[in-house]
């Protein structure tokens, strides 16, 4: 489970204020909002890339306001992806086990679960370079929840596809989100996303 108590965030001169909302296990809310509301400010506040000015996060029952990103247990997709041209398919998903030191056996049973349920077992010794849109961004999805993370935070990251390439992969990340029981945060704009994946929607307003 995951709580916003209360949050309230500040970039610049931009204020944010008493957010609250929950997402339960293996459920997808949706942040919405207009340009400049700070879906994307609360967004990196939860992923520890920006300090709170008041409130409390809580992850898998520990509270992590003053964690270290990287023990969050976030697992983040942004819009762009960020696919290391120098790395396979197979070692983006192995990523954050490895950061973890999971065990090498370990590693490679996940690694091929998380492929198959994506449907990308057959991409695993490719690099980035000629993969199609949607293949790019399950390679994104899974190297974000091999690690198994208890917040999955989706940031615009269906921006770009097209309308069939759209469906097919908001079908499939829904399976994933479901199978795996990963609680996420969908941050869009687009009301079409939030139907087909969000459980609930939190709508943001503008502080100043």
């Amino acid at each position: 489970m995951i709580y916003i108590d209360n949050i309230s965030v500040r970039a610049g001169e931009f204020m944010i204020s008493d957010v609250s909302f929950e997402i339960a296990r293996g459920e997808c809310l949706a942040l919405m909002g207009k340009s400049g509301s700070g879906k994307t400010t609360i967004m990196e506040a939860i992923c520890g890339l920006r300090e709170l000015e008041g409130g409390r996060i809580m992850i898998g029952g520990n509270r992590v306001n003053s964690a270290a990103p990287r023990d969050r247990m976030v697992g983040l997709v942004p819009q762009d992806d960020v696919l290391f041209t120098t790395m396979t398919v197979r070692e983006h998903l192995a990523y954050g086990p490895v950061l973890r030191k999971w065990r090498r056996v370990d590693i490679d049973a996940r690694v091929t679960e998380v492929a198959e349920e994506l449907g990308i077992s057959d991409l695993l010794e490719r690099k980035p370079q000629g993969l199609s849109g949607g293949e790019a961004k399950r390679v994104a999805i899974g190297r974000a929840i091999t690690a198994k993370p208890a917040l999955l935070c989706l940031d615009e990251s269906f921006t770009g596809l097209d309308s069939e390439t759209l469906d097919e992969v908001m079908a499939v990340v829904k399976r994933t989100i479901q199978r795996e029981g990963i609680s996420t945060l969908l941050i869009t704009h687009q009301v079409r996303e939030a139907e087909v994946l969000g459980d609930g929607v939190y709508w943001l307003g503008v502080y100043h």
